[in-house]
């Protein structure tokens, strides 16, 4: 079934008269008439009761009728949307976040990527840096923003975009939030632990505890970073985080005497893979970015920046 004869079809559908159809269509009327023919053949039956100045559907036309409509009208639009995307009218962009990243980290460049493309449409991902690196080599996902992937896939472009120092984090409310940093690693053991499952370096910061007066009496286990925000603000324990990834004015970081551990968060698209205008104008901005700058404006505690400078990986 070709595309042509479906609107000739359609065409004498409405006009139910072959010669004023095929004026509409802007076609040669035998032209018209054998694509007509053809598209008969292929369904099996008569479509029209051919008469000299009106034609009529027959039981078989009427019935294909709504559906070959249907069929014309998402040819079209998959035709418009098509030359939407490709004149940069729509611009879909699908970003798979690492579910220890905080999202707020992304707003500003998002905001100004919707300035510049007003027809962006974005999908997010969320997952673990594993998931993350399956959802960009299916194709899934043009950008991954997560931890270190080295060694998942040989064929992935890798940005380092900065460093963090692991923290303290505890709600406003806690006992622990008026002490003066560093805090001492024994003031943690009497504490809830509310431990981050997916954190990259959940082992490290473990040991560390281990190491240093003891892990905490109890360990609730949470798997996102609005989980562990809401359980601080609500005095259900103490946590220890990246820098950015509890932004409160209801919580408080503090520094753990001792504590040297960091993450380093990258920007991922596949290697060789055409990327959309919207991918690249993003990872362009987040390669440029002031991170100090950026997560100071997020920042509505705790007075200053603590994230780490770091060099650009091409």
């Amino acid at each position: 079934m070709e595309m042509h004869q479906v609107r000739y079809f359609l065409a004498v559908a409405r006009e139910l008269n072959f010669t004023r159809a095929a004026e509409s269509c802007n076609v040669a009327q035998p032209s018209l008439t054998r694509a007509i023919k053809q598209l008969e053949d292929e369904l099996g039956g008569e479509l029209f009761r051919r008469e000299r100045s009106l034609s009529h559907l027959t039981e078989l036309g009427q019935r294909m009728l709504p559906m070959l409509q249907q069929c014309y009208d998402s040819a079209l639009n998959a035709k418009s949307l098509a030359q939407s995307i490709k004149s940069g009218a729509v611009a879909p962009l699908a970003i798979a976040l690492s579910v220890t990243v905080n999202i707020m980290l992304l707003i500003p460049f998002l905001s100004e990527l919707m300035r510049v493309l007003p027809g962006l449409e974005l999908r997010f991902y969320r997952g673990t840096n594993n998931e993350i690196a399956e959802l960009l080599k299916k194709g899934e996902a043009e950008i991954g923003i997560g931890g270190a992937l080295e060694g998942v896939w040989e064929r992935l472009d890798s940005w380092q975009l900065f460093s963090e120092p692991y923290l303290l984090v505890v709600g406003s409310r806690h006992r622990l939030a008026s002490l003066a940093e560093p805090v001492s690693p024994s003031e943690l053991p009497a504490e809830r632990l509310l431990c981050r499952t997916n954190c990259e370096n959940v082992k490290e910061i473990l040991q560390f505890l281990a190491a240093h007066g003891g892990q905490p009496r109890v360990k609730h286990d949470i798997s996102t970073e609005p989980d562990l925000t809401a359980l601080l603000e609500n005095n259900f324990g103490i946590g220890i985080a990246p820098r950015s990834s509890v932004l409160s004015v209801n919580a408080r970081r503090l520094k753990i005497e001792g504590l040297e551990i960091t993450r380093t968060v990258f920007a991922y698209a596949v290697a060789g893979r055409q990327r959309s205008t919207a991918a690249s104008t993003l990872i362009k901005m987040l390669r440029a970015a002031d991170w100090h700058a950026v997560e100071e404006q997020l920042n509505p505690v705790n007075g200053g920046p603590e994230i780490l400078p770091s060099s650009r990986v091409a």
